[in-house]
């Protein structure tokens, strides 16, 4: 959208430059606001192989609009021959996939880190796995006829606000060969886990992108343009890069660094979350997912990574872009322990025990560190 100049400096006003915190600055109010809207996936969750949708974990950059299905229209044009304009019955009309896909916020785990860039603040939960099922993108872009000169395509969603100084519908684009390709297969989403999206995932449509961060899948999607020059918006060039300083014009976040997490044995602090266990033989497991290829080892420490062993992979089920159960098992003794899990991908990709940094907080993958303290039965 276009605002005039003395709408534009208002705005940047109203709306603060990002920042890194300063040094022992806590989690501002901001913060807490995000932390309260954006709810991450209790990691008791990992139990489930498909995340319930109230579990899943939400990122919505500004609000749920007020959508209704059957006032929704979908438009698909620019660099295309024939431009579509469809209704949520007309969506649904076509061969409908499933894809089962494991989806995780590009800013998870940002809060672990020194110093911490001020943002949703998340730990290490903003995740979940879920079954969509839609209509491939490739599918309504290739009854649109592809242009030969398109590039990208932009994916705009109907939620709008400010962000960093910028007025907005929240908009990001993908390359006209990930748009177009089958493997991942890019979907235009009008169910979860074999039900009407609920709102805050996007309803009545949205888009789901096998094996990117959340970023890239477009909720309340409204329409899809096709263009011969790639897409320099907000969320494409100054959000979602990974950068070093304010002015580095950074690399773009796209694939899902691997992760493995733990589901914390035990039983919980109220407050701190911290972990108790009693002695003796106990089973660990978790989840583990890349978005690069598919998890090939979980290893689990259970003296803080100064030694590993081999958890057990269940199989992949044909889900290439879902998370992968594992499994092993611990003798607890009394006193203190840190348990770790560490996931490496097909391509050789593992996760870091130290984390490289970035401005934004992205693509943090570091091993996830669960404290426990193991106490004898009371007497």
């Amino acid at each position: 959208m276009d605002v005039d100049r003395g709408t534009a400096r208002d705005i940047e006003g109203f709306s603060a430059p990002g920042r890194v915190a300063e040094p022992g600055e806590g989690i501002s109010m901001e913060e807490l606001a995000l932390a309260a809207r954006n709810h991450g996936m209790p990691l008791e969750a990992l139990r489930y192989e498909l995340t319930p949708a109230g579990l899943h974990y939400v990122l919505v950059h500004y609000d749920i609009p007020a959508a209704e299905a059957a006032d929704w229209r979908l438009t698909v044009g620019g660099r295309v021959r024939t431009p579509l304009r469809l209704d949520v019955v007309a969506l649904r009309s076509y061969p409908s996939v499933t894809h089962r896909v494991t989806m995780e916020c590009a800013g998870n785990g940002r809060a672990r880190l020194t110093p911490r860039p001020v943002s949703q603040p998340w730990l290490v939960e903003a995740v979940g796995t879920a079954e969509w099922t839609g209509v491939p993108l490739r599918v309504l872009l290739e009854e649109a006829g592809v242009e030969p000169d398109a590039v990208e395509a932009v994916l705009t969603g109907a939620d709008h606000g400010v962000e960093r100084g910028v007025e907005q519908d929240y908009r990001r684009s993908l390359p006209l060969p990930v748009a177009t390709g089958d493997d991942p297969e890019v979907l235009v989403a009008y169910a979860m886990n074999g039900a009407p999206l609920p709102p805050q995932h996007g309803h009545p449509v949205r888009l789901v992108v096998p094996g990117w961060y959340g970023m890239a899948h477009v909720k309340w999607l409204r329409d899809i343009s096709l263009t011969s020059t790639p897409f320099t918006g907000f969320q494409q060039s100054v959000a979602y890069r990974y950068k070093q300083s304010a002015d580095d014009p950074g690399e773009p976040v796209t694939h899902i660094a691997p992760r493995a997490l733990m589901i914390p044995p035990g039983f919980p602090d109220f407050m701190t979350r911290a972990r108790a266990v009693r002695p003796g033989r106990i089973g660990l497991e978790g989840r583990a997912w890349s978005g690069h290829a598919p998890v090939v080892r979980v290893e689990v420490s259970t003296d803080d990574g100064r030694t590993w062993h081999d958890a057990a992979l269940a199989a992949p089920e044909g889900h290439p872009w879902a998370w992968r159960h594992w499994h092993t098992a611990w003798t607890a003794t009394p006193g203190n322990h840190v348990l770790v899990a560490r996931a490496t991908d097909g391509d050789g990709r593992t996760q870091p025990v130290e984390q490289p940094w970035n401005r934004g907080g992205f693509g943090n993958n570091l091993v996830q560190r669960v404290p426990v303290l193991c106490v004898p039965e009371a007497g």
